[in-house]
């Protein structure tokens, strides 16, 4: 995958960096311009294991000397996708400290939530190898700076994931400007809720859709009314060729204050003794309950929907699945082996924002190693 430069160019940088920096940084600067300027190295790190995603920090830090006449020298300890465990000193970087110091708060916030992004990002696949990803995270960032990073993220999660288990992984994202990530230039997606509201119905939606885009493989929201099995059996009949042709779709978006149509607890819980009898033996956490046999998209619930599309005569229709597929959700429903095809998430995004706190700490002054006591272990790499 190659950075493109116009997403360098989209974040904060050159002559606006002052006014976004944290302001001791900023006299730090000029006590440094004024007593005499000295060369520095830093390392930077994060308090729990990570996937190394630090491309586009590096290429933004590299970018900023260029653009401000200095010379930066980066050591990367990892490769891109390479596991890092905790306080590991993921890179250092060395220059002017008096044209550094400006530069670190911007340069972390490139770091942090990046890498524990990809770190799960990669365990998701891990967990469903066979199960096709697509990252629905935009709606839960706070600006297009963020959307870049958790895409990229998830880019080097999947690929990682690829590599180690020949899982599917991330296949994209749902907007345009994220999916170039993936080397693409559409994003991923067909229908909100809304417009099964504007339509009054689910099949009426579905041929809305259809009719707009008749080239276009058609996946369908089935929870709007609450009719997750009827609905569907309802499409599938009208669209019969898509069914069998396995382009038609059903996306399971129900949220976590009703079952899906046609279950309970206790008929949770008999799917299951069918289906993945050992899930039910193995699994007694709270959340790992829920995530089995609980409201919502649980493992059972998509196995009831495929029950029931199989007996109706549509045993190639897929099924997709959303709503709040964290790490632990995947992992559940890989030992219930749900029968699900793509899984729509943004929850790879941390869901601990203290886990993405990242620290830069200077280690070297004019070539004299002297670190913050406690943080020796941050020469280890140097």
């Amino acid at each position: 995958m190659t950075i493109e430069k116009d997403l360098i160019d989209s974040f904060i940088g050159g002559k606006d960096i002052p006014a976004y920096t944290d302001k001791y940084f900023s006299k730090t600067r000029k006590i440094l311009e004024h007593f005499g300027d000295e060369q520095v190295t830093y390392a930077v790190f994060l308090r729990r294991p990570v996937l190394y995603a630090c491309e586009i920090a590096i290429l933004w830090l590299k970018q900023q000397a260029q653009e401000l006449g200095f010379t930066v020298d980066v050591k990367e300890n990892y490769k891109t996708g390479d596991w890092v465990g905790a306080g590991e000193p993921l890179f250092y970087y060395s220059g002017s400290f008096a044209r550094l110091v400006e530069l670190e708060t911007l340069l972390l916030q490139k770091v942090g939530m990046t890498c524990v992004a990809a770190y799960n990002a990669y365990e998701m696949a891990k967990a469903l190898p066979n199960v096709a990803f697509s990252a629905m995270e935009a709606r839960h960032c706070t600006g297009a700076d963020m959307m870049q990073l958790a895409a990229f993220a998830a880019f080097v999660g999947s690929e990682a994931a690829k590599r180690d288990f020949d899982a599917i992984g991330f296949i994209g994202t749902s907007n345009d400007a994220t999916m170039k990530v993936f080397g693409k230039t559409e994003g991923l997606g067909t229908m909100p809720h809304a417009l099964i509201g504007y339509a009054g119905s689910t099949l009426k939606a579905a041929q809305l859709y259809h009719e707009t885009f008749p080239d276009e493989p058609l996946t369908v929201l089935n929870d709007y009314f609450g009719r997750e099995v009827t609905d569907s059996i309802e499409v599938c009949k009208a669209f019969p060729d898509l069914a069998k042709s396995g382009r038609l779709a059903f996306r399971t978006d129900t949220h976590g204050g009703r079952f899906v149509e046609g279950l309970d607890t206790n008929k949770s819980y008999a799917v299951l003794a069918r289906r993945a009898p050992r899930a039910i033996k193995d699994l007694r956490k709270e959340d790992e309950l829920k995530y089995l046999i609980g409201t919502g998209v649980s493992a059972a619930a998509m196995w009831h929907l495929r029950e029931n599309l199989n007996e109706a005569g549509f045993p190639n229709v897929r099924l997709v699945a959303s709503s709040g597929f964290t790490v632990k959700k995947c992992q559940v429903f890989a030992i219930a082996n749900a029968p699900v095809n793509n899984i729509g998430t943004g929850s790879y995004l941390p869901e601990n924002w203290l886990d993405t706190y990242t620290t830069a700490d200077i280690v070297s002054y004019g070539g004299q190693h002297r670190v913050k006591l406690g943080r020796e272990f941050l020469l280890d790499k140097l």
